[in-house]
């Protein structure tokens, strides 16, 4: 068993007793829910997968990561073979944030992930990776990753599985409650930032929305909301009830439309705060099951002709509106991405295939030949769709020359027969550019595309903009900084032409781009320093219910390079002494790869005046945060 997070929790036990800390449950911070190095031989915590599972698994003393005992999966026969472990066994909640790490070895090449599975309210299974990693019969670690579930996922378990059936090692496995920490509430909202502009959104998923911390950040900050997945074809087609429906009527042109739970977690969120939303998305090569294409609505049945497919077009797009319009009457769906990611870069349509063979073709080309499908979308979308919902066409590589021909023909024409409201503008940008500091797309290169999308006359949305950077760049955290305020002044030029601005995500770790730190805010649901950027300077009016107030945004968090203030036990180098530096320092010296600290901060860390830092120079910021010494 690791005891670096004991001696963190029992520093951070120390600092809590003396003063609140940025945890809203510390005992959180303590929580080792199932440690092991297999050093007992105890293995009764995993099991296989099901009946189907054929894998053994059993203590091994051969070839451990650490000490001499670890555990072995032998007599896989399938990728997802491998063990897993009950979430209820080991009394985890839903709505809290939980740590899993280990170590794993394949016996020859392999991708090996963890995974979690779930029962939704339908008694439909659910398979969601986590992580993942590639082991070349060597020993690799599955870095701590944190994830959360919700109330109404039932069976929840996490497990390990592979791309094949080699045999599998587990060690030094860790499931551990995340520390919960508080948003900030001395930095101004977005939304009330850029309330005079255009509103300001984020993409959120069910298990991501979970926390308490994640709803507190919502409300402060967005004004629209995105569902990342849950409005996907793949989550809204119903193929048992769309089966049913075919065998007992014989008609092959009305897929089944249901709302899950992880939708409804969102929308009773949007619902009960008042919060609009864009729905994503309509029609899409990717994320849209094979078997609604084919004649028998199976994955290996024929594929259907165009007059087929345009109905079933038309009535799943029928289906969504109604289904919403019943369940939903109260949520304000202002917008809508009726087709997405339909060309390619250069401007020629997708690759005749199916998604699922992750080469990016679509079967949506497959059945008609091209494009063609995007005029009957806009249509459908049209005729369906609640009035005040407005419609667009969204893609990323926007700003690519041929694809941003491609899109301005297609949009012109579907303005022309008023089929069409706006273009959506994914904008996932790069503030490195293959481990170099140029950023790509460059800021005037992505402002001359706004100019260009501007000039049709059409509503323009950011809709999924994220910005990251390579952690081996020197001042990644500044060049970020200093790209999204470009990003941001490019587009309040364009205020007018522009009705919603959507960050991809809430924090750093659960973006989809994670291993870059793409958003506004970290892990800890701090702001970073391209927060300060986009909103310094501004001027913005906040109402109250007796008056109304006119401030202008200023700095507020510091960068790496921030320099010593030469103040004893100031670790973070913000000026002053408090508990947020005990903290700091804690998790720094229980080796947490996460708490950065720069070499002025180190100076000042080192309170005792002795060599190196470590627990003690803890104790005694305490004993100045508690005035037992100067």
């Amino acid at each position: 068993m690791k005891h670096t997070k004991k001696v963190a929790a029992a520093l951070l036990s120390g600092v809590l007793a003396l003063q609140g800390a940025p945890f809203l449950n510390p005992s959180a911070a303590e929580g080792d829910l199932y440690v092991t190095d297999f050093e007992d031989g105890n293995v009764e915590a995993f099991s296989k997968r099901g009946d189907e599972d054929t894998s053994v698994i059993a203590s091994c003393t051969e070839d451990a990561h650490g000490g001499s005992t670890c555990m072995s999966i032998t007599g896989r026969s399938q990728g997802w073979n491998g063990p897993s472990i009950s979430l209820e066994s080991l009394g985890c909640e839903p709505g809290v944030q939980y740590l899993a790490s280990a170590w794993v070895k394949m016996k020859w090449y392999n991708t090996v992930r963890l995974s979690m599975q779930y029962t939704d309210e339908d008694g439909q299974p659910h398979y969601d990776n986590l992580a993942s990693i590639q082991s070349d019969g060597k020993w690799v670690q599955i870095p701590e990753t944190k994830f959360s579930f919700t109330k109404n996922m039932k069976d929840v378990s996490i497990y390990i599985e592979g791309s094949d059936d080699a045999d599998m090692w587990l060690d030094d496995f860790s499931l551990t409650a995340a520390p919960v920490y508080k948003i900030q509430d001395d930095i101004p909202g977005l939304k009330d930032v850029y309330h005079d502009y255009f509103k300001i959104g984020g993409a959120v998923t069910a298990k991501e929305l979970s926390p308490s911390s994640t709803q507190d950040l919502i409300l402060k900050h967005y004004n629209s909301l995105t569902l990342g997945n849950e409005l996907k074809p793949e989550n809204l087609l119903d193929q048992t009830a769309t089966l049913a429906y075919y065998e007992e009527t014989g008609d092959n042109t009305v897929p089944m439309v249901k709302l899950n739970g992880a939708a409804k977690i969102i929308l009773d969120f949007c619902r009960d705060h008042d919060i609009p939303v864009r729905g994503h998305v309509l029609v899409w090569h990717s994320q849209t099951p094979y078997w609604f294409f084919t004649d028998d609505f199976t994955p290996e049945g024929t594929l259907v002709d165009k007059d087929t497919m345009l109905k079933r077009m038309e009535n799943y797009i029928k289906g969504v509106f109604e289904v919403l319009e019943a369940e939903y009457p109260d949520v304000d769906f202002y917008a809508w991405d009726v087709v997405n990611e339909a060309w390619e870069d250069g401007g020629q349509p997708r690759q005749k295939g199916k998604y699922e063979d992750n080469n990016g073709s679509s079967a949506w080309v497959a059945v008609f030949g091209d494009n063609s499908f995007i005029e009957p979308a806009f249509e459908y979308a049209r005729k369906y769709a609640p009035k005040e919902t407005k419609l667009y066409y969204n893609d990323y590589n926007e700003y690519m020359q041929g694809k941003q021909e491609a899109i301005i023909k297609m949009a012109t024409s579907l303005k022309e027969k008023g089929l069409i409201d706006g273009i959506g503008l994914q904008s996932h940008l790069n503030v490195t550019n293959n481990g170099t500091t140029d950023p790509f797309p460059s800021v005037q290169m992505y402002e001359a595309a706004l100019k260009k999308y501007a000039e049709l006359g059409l509503d323009l949305q950011v809709t999924e903009l994220d910005a990251t950077y390579t952690a081996t760049v020197a001042n990644g955290e500044k060049l970020q900084a200093e790209y999204y305020s470009g990003i941001m002044d490019a587009i309040v030029k364009y205020k007018d032409s522009i009705s919603a601005v959507v960050f991809w995500g809430t924090t750093d770790d659960q973006s989809w781009r994670k291993e870059n730190f793409p958003l506004l805010f970290d892990e800890k649901y701090q702001a970073k320093p391209c927060f300060d950027s986009i909103i310094d300077g501004i001027t913005y009016t906040t109402t109250a219910s007796t008056s109304t107030t006119s401030k202008t945004t200023t700095s507020s968090t510091s960068s790496e390079t921030t320099p010593s203030t030469g103040l004893r036990g100031d670790v973070n180098c913000d000026n002053s002494v408090d508990v947020s530096d005990a903290v700091l320092l804690a998790r720094f010296v229980a080796e947490d790869k996460t708490a950065v600290i720069t070499e002025s901060g180190k100076e000042n860390a080192d309170a005792n005046n002795k060599d190196g830092l470590t627990s003690d120079d803890v104790v005694t910021i305490l004993r100045i945060i508690a005035k037992l010494e100067k």
